[in-house]
């Protein structure tokens, strides 16, 4: 009896201390996070390895480039609910719904170039190797998307768009 007693207030002690370092540790790093500000660029120092006074160039050029950014994606939003609504009136092809893709197509281009031009930017901002290398991602990243859909379309069995 003396032993199974001995047992369970090891096992309680043991589960007590347990819990204990669990929830101090879990409440030290609640208190990291929360005294560090998040920062959405923070990636860009680890992975390229950058300083402090490039990341604040960075970081000017990034703050410069934010509502640009939001004006176009809004504007594209917009031309989008355009589109749509003109689709819901139709079931073919019209010159309006033609004018109203092209009209997003256009946005979507000017998009993409505005972020080049951020990225190229940015990449200017760092060492060569590194800022070269930040921008084939980027690139990649901005224009990849439309290529690979290009590609798996042109890729299927009997299909002849990408043999142009």
């Amino acid at each position: 009896m003396k032993r199974s007693l001995i047992i369970l207030v090891g096992a309680l002690a043991l589960g007590a201390a347990i819990f204990a370092g669990s929830f101090y540790a879990s409440q030290r790093a609640t208190v990291m996070c929360c005294t560090k500000p998040a920062d959405d660029l923070d990636w860009l120092r680890t992975e390229f390895h950058l300083s402090d006074a490039e990341m604040a160039h960075i970081h000017e050029l990034h703050e410069g480039y934010l509502p640009k950014c939001a004006e176009m994606c809004a504007k594209i939003a917009a031309k989008k609910n355009e589109l749509e609504s003109v689709l819901g009136r139709g079931t073919n092809l019209t010159a309006e719904v033609q004018t109203k893709l092209n009209e997003v197509a256009e946005l979507r281009a000017q998009c993409q170039a505005q972020m080049l031009q951020h990225f190229l930017a940015v990449s200017q901002a760092m060492p060569l190797e590194q800022g070269q290398r930040y921008l084939a991602e980027m690139k990649q990243l901005t224009l990849g998307t439309n290529e690979q859909m290009e590609q798996s379309m042109s890729d299927h069995a009997g299909h002849e768009h990408g043999t142009n």
